[in-house]
This record gives C-alpha cells, sequence and structure tokens, in this order.
C-alpha cells in the first residue's frame, strides 16, 4: 500500500515538474507583454481553480477566517509580482539562466525565516550559500557569450533575483496558513492577481492566433490548475526528501525546452553555475553536509 501511494506520489511530482519547466515556453509563444500574460494567467486559473475548490468543498464560509483570507491575499500579491518578474526575465537572459537564478529562493526563504521567524543559520546552510552564491558569478560573469546585450542579460538575472525574493515572502507568507486547503489559497492568490491587475490589461491587443489563445488557457488551466492539483496531492503522499529531490526536474526541463525550442545553448561557465547553484539547492533541502568523524573506540 505504502509502495503504491509512494509511485503514485511519485508520478505526481514528476508531472507538476515537467509542466512546470514548460512554463517559459507558453509565456513567450504567447507574444504578449509580460502583465497581459500573468493577467490572463491567472484569469483563466482562478476559472480552473473555482472549479476545483468546488469540487473538493472548499468554497464553504467557515474555512477562511479574515486573518486567513488576508494573509492568503497578501501571499497572492508576491506570487503574482514574482511571475511578472520571472516571465520578464525568460527574453532577456533566457528561460535557462532566469529558471536556474530562480532556484536561489530557498536560501532567500532561510534568510527571511532567521530574520523574521528567529530560524537559527546553521554552517551547513553557510555553506550551500556560499556554493550557490559561486554559481551566481558564474552565471553573471558569463555574460559575454551571450548573444543579446551585456545590459539586457543581468538585468534578466536581476529579475529572476527578484522573483525569488517574492517567492520566498509568499512562502514565508504561506507558513502561516497552516490547515488551510491549498487549492484554496491558489484561488485566492490568483483572483487577487486578476483584480491587480485588470487596470493594466490591454483588452485591445489579445493574440490575433489561435496560438497566442491556446498558450494563455494552458497558463491558466494546466500550468496553474492542474498543476497545483498533481503539487499538493503529491506533497501529501511523499516524504519531505523525495520531494525536495523530484523538485529539481523543474530547471532541467525548463533548461532543455530552452534549448530545442528556441536554440539557447548553454556556454560551459553558465553550466558550471547552474550545477553549483542546483547543487546548492539540493544539498539546501536534503541537509546534505559533512560530518565529523568520532574517534574510533579503542
Amino acid at each position: 500500500m505504502m509502495d503504491k501511494t509512494l509511485r503514485r506520489g511519485s508520478l505526481e511530482m514528476t508531472a507538476a515538474m515537467l509542466i512546470s519547466g514548460t512554463i517559459g515556453w507558453f509565456v513567450l509563444v504567447s507574444g504578449l507583454p509580460v502583465l497581459d500574460v500573468v493577467f490572463w494567467r491567472c484569469v483563466f486559473g482562478a476559472a480552473t481553480l473555482l472549479l476545483i475548490c468546488a469540487g473538493f468543498g472548499f468554497l464553504r464560509r467557515d474555512i477562511l477566517t479574515r486573518r486567513t483570507f488576508l494573509l492568503a491575499v497578501l501571499s497572492g500579491v508576491a506570487i503574482v509580482g514574482n511571475w511578472v518578474l520571472l516571465f520578464a526575465s525568460y527574453s532577456r537572459a533566457s528561460i535557462a539562466i532566469g529558471t536556474a537564478v530562480y532556484n536561489v529562493q530557498p536560501f532567500m526563504l532561510v534568510g527571511l525565516a532567521a530574520l523574521f521567524l528567529g530560524e537559527k543559520i546553521t554552517a551547513q546552510k553557510l555553506f550551500w550559500l556560499a556554493v550557490s552564491f559561486l554559481g551566481m558569478l558564474a552565471i553573471v560573469s558569463a555574460h559575454g557569450e551571450q548573444g543579446q546585450g551585456n545590459g539586457e542579460y543581468l538585468v534578466g538575472i536581476a529579475l529572476a533575483l527578484g522573483a525569488a525574493l517574492l517567492y520566498a515572502i509568499a512562502a514565508l507568507i504561506i507558513k502561516r496558513l497552516t490547515g488551510t486547503p491549498p487549492h484554496l489559497i491558489a484561488l485566492v492568490q490568483v483572483s487577487t492577481g486578476v483584480l491587480l491587475l485588470a487596470p493594466w490589461a490591454n483588452f485591445s491587443a489579445l493574440p490575433q492566433q489561435p496560438e497566442g489563445w491556446a498558450s494563455l488557457v494552458t497558463l491558466g488551466m494546466v500550468h496553474t490548475g492542474v498543476m497545483y492539483v498533481l503539487l499538493y496531492s503529491a506533497i501529501q503522499r511523499l516524504p519531505t526528501a523525495i520531494t525536495g529531490a523530484l523538485s529539481f526536474i523543474y530547471p532541467i526541463a525548463a533548461i532543455f525546452v530552452d534549448w530545442f525550442a528556441f536554440g539557447h545553448r548553454l556556454e560551459p561557465l553558465q553550466w558550471l553555475g547552474v550545477a553549483a547553484i542546483l547543487l546548492a539547492a539540493a544539498g539546501m533541502q536534503q541537509g546534505w553536509g559533512i560530518k565529523a568523524r568520532r574517534p574510533a573506540l579503542q
């Protein structure tokens, strides 16, 4: 029974991460400005999550208190800002680089938790933070290899870092929503996004081709609705270590999508930087470290 649960959870987590890895492709194929892409993702995502929450019976008034609702809205502001910055990084630094840099967010979460929650930063965490920082230096120093201007490349990296910070802030807020159905939190978040971005949405410049609308609908229904269901179901079934390990399918998938769809090949120094960041994030999540050897008993 346990093996079946682990197998299903692993398949769900793998599917969720593979879906996440294609987000950048759909964002660029839509052909719309970033704010419009995020707005329509929120619209179609909200419609999908509304049906999902109704199906699970999560639309009862007694589930959300005023406090949890306001916290969910606040996390939604951070999540939507995170999407805007991350999507904007794709066209400047490439999907692969933007996604890799975005994976420094576990370290930002550790820093925020230490600052606001008083959580201790261990020597082990500092070591992996240093490895991640070296990876960032490698990626930044390789900007001259890219076809786009150096300034645009560095702006793309800065946007991805900003997205990572906003994600860490959202995660810190969500820590206070323990016991609230995550699908309902996601619904509040994307609904907040609709209200936030509606004043800036350009309704006069809608996609002219079916591919554009298909991309937006897919981003909302699949990359938001379906992906959330798969992700949260997997998290409930899998041990934290397996969840953390499988989460690295996302950046790896994004790198290969960027390669196959757009021909963006990373330079050796960029590969080194990406590998360092992913290794550091894995080491942080899995608790890898060097243990001091105990002296043998005589």
